[in-house]
């Protein structure tokens, strides 16, 4: 089964969003404290639960030591106070992520979300991304944000991401650069590099931050949930502006559950497998449920004769099926994908021959019948009376053919 985390971005999505909805839904304070802890600032954050319009959530506040936590006076007093580099470019932003405390997959991610962010400040502003100035952005909070949200997603471990639409709002908003229209062209810049999906509606007022859809546009979100999922985790980070109803960020852990009444193919490409191992494998995927296994002769990477293990099930047996796969063979990855499937009606009747009674399969499809004796039972009567095993064959399939058999 296949695990995603869901955004739900009915109230847009914010970078403090983000890192409280994670942390909602259970993220690691200690390694998030780890990461901040090493950042060359001087900042304090506060974890806590609040409501906003009668939804119980996770706040994410960051502080600054001298001045208050509000942006644009964050900013302004920014003149007085040289040595905090008001201005700072991608390549400081790098420096800093390079040498905080996070794994090297966190700063990966980390500084794809800071790159996309420039590129889309520096489209809108018509200068190169190593150029741009990060103002909001560059500001502590940003940082801050960008840094725990990496840290976050990357301790839950989960690779692939759902991200149905964002919800923004309409009217204009103050900012470094003068009132700017909303969507603010940094984030409209984004949506339209990495399709992301927005949703107009009538709250005045920004709902999408471009450090929140950086962060969406980073993971590559897929834009529709699984048929069937379950609910792992849910969690819910509170959002600063007052829209006249309750503002958060919903974020879910989900898994994928297949549709039981479907017929699903798993196939892997095994190259490393001794044909006993393969062999034992087939008997266990038959023993876990499978319809029908087969391989068939393929060639691999640097032309190794290999097989192509392919599986028929149903989705009630898909888990145990994906199971016995890694459990029986060497193989460290799977496909699976759902199909269609025809069948003919089949029944079991019972023919009595002279010698004994043989088990018959009637399949039938609008006029098209046919009688296929079983293997086993015509096996089983050749060796009790010593009769040729294709004559007493020939004899029930004929019989069953004429209609003189018994149903089961």
């Amino acid at each position: 089964m296949t695990k995603y985390l869901f955004f739900d971005g009915n109230s847009g999505i914010s970078g403090d969003m983000t890192v409280a909805a994670l942390l909602d839904m259970g993220g690691n304070q200690t390694k998030l404290a780890a990461a901040l802890a090493s950042l060359p600032e001087e900042f304090h954050y506060h974890i806590t639960q609040k409501n906003s319009y009668s939804i119980a959530g996770t706040d994410f506040s960051v502080h600054h030591h001298e001045h208050p936590a509000h942006e644009e006076e964050y900013n302004t007093a920014h003149h007085h106070h040289p040595h905090h580099h008001h201005h700072r470019h991608l390549a400081d932003v790098v420096a800093i992520i390079d040498a905080a405390a996070m794994s090297p997959a966190a700063k990966t991610l980390a500084k794809n979300i800071f790159s996309i962010i420039a590129a889309a400040e520096a489209k809108a502003h018509g200068v190169e991304a190593s150029q741009v100035h990060f103002h909001e952005v560059g500001a502590i909070d940003s940082i801050v944000d960008i840094v725990a949200a990496a840290v976050l997603l990357d301790d839950f471990g989960v690779e692939k991401f759902i991200l149905t639409g964002l919800t923004e709002g309409q009217g204009t908003v103050m900012c470094q650069h003068g009132q700017l229209p909303i969507p603010v062209p940094a984030v409209l810049n984004i949506a339209q590099a990495h399709g992301i999906i927005l949703r107009p509606s009538a709250v005045n007022g920004e709902m999408v931050t471009p450090t929140g859809i950086a962060l969406l546009a980073a993971l590559s979100p897929q834009s529709s949930l699984p048929e069937h999922y379950k609910v792992l985790k849910t969690g819910i980070g509170l959002g600063k502006r007052d829209f006249g109803r309750a503002n958060f960020l919903r974020i879910m852990l989900v898994e994928d559950v297949p549709d039981a009444d479907k017929m699903y193919v798993v196939e892997s490409n095994i190259d490393d497998s001794t044909p006993e191992e393969l062999g034992w494998a087939m008997e266990r995927l038959f023993a876990a449920g499978a319809l029908d296994v087969h391989f068939e002769p393929c060639y691999m990477k640097k032309c190794r004769p290999a097989y192509m293990l392919r599986i028929i099930t149903t989705g009630a047996e898909l888990s145990r099926i994906e199971e016995a796969v890694f459990r029986h063979t060497s193989t460290i990855g799977l496909r699976k994908y759902p199909v269609e499937r025809s069948c003919m009606d089949r029944k079991i009747v019972t023919v009595n021959l002279p010698q004994g009674q043989v088990k018959v399969k009637i399949s039938t499809y609008h006029d098209i019948v046919r009688c296929q004796p079983e293997y086993e039972s015509v096996k089983e009567l050749a060796l009790r009376t010593g009769e040729n095993f294709r004559t007493l064959f020939a004899a029930a399939q004929h019989q069953a053919e004429t209609g003189d058999y018994n149903e089961q």
